[in-house]
């Protein structure tokens, strides 16, 4: 069984590994290449998507983390009121917090482009 399971290790890492060729990402030009991927800095307006869609990630993960945790404390109360109504309370707002942040960027659609017409000034 440990054989089977370190070859399929070992294929599947050669296999990401081989797959990206050097020579294909160097036709693209990206701006600046880090470790957490490619920051398009030629263009505001794609630097400000990047940023916005990085931020948008970070929010909904920290909303995840205490969602989960917010679950364990309501788990593990015992029915101890104080700890049952602090993970009631705490999961009620991640929950809330995470629709608020993915209604945000609809919001300012909304009132950006559409009401405010700012999409004829570059803010697409």
């Amino acid at each position: 069984m440990r054989k089977i399971i370190l070859s399929l290790f070992l294929f599947l890492v050669l296999t990401f590994k081989f797959s990206v060729s050097p020579a294909h990402a160097q036709l693209e030009s990206c701006g600046i290449d880090t470790a957490i991927g490619c920051i398009p800095v030629e263009n505001t307006d794609s630097f400000m998507g990047w940023i916005l869609g990085w931020a948008i990630g970070v929010g909904g993960g920290i909303a995840f983390l205490l969602i989960v945790y917010a679950s364990f404390m309501i788990m593990t109360s015992q029915g101890d009121p104080t700890r049952l109504k602090a993970g009631q309370e705490l999961l009620t707002s991640a929950i809330s917090g995470l629709i608020m942040l993915i209604f945000s960027v609809f919001i300012l659609k909304f009132i950006g482009i559409d009401i405010l017409g700012l999409g004829n000034f570059g803010f697409n």
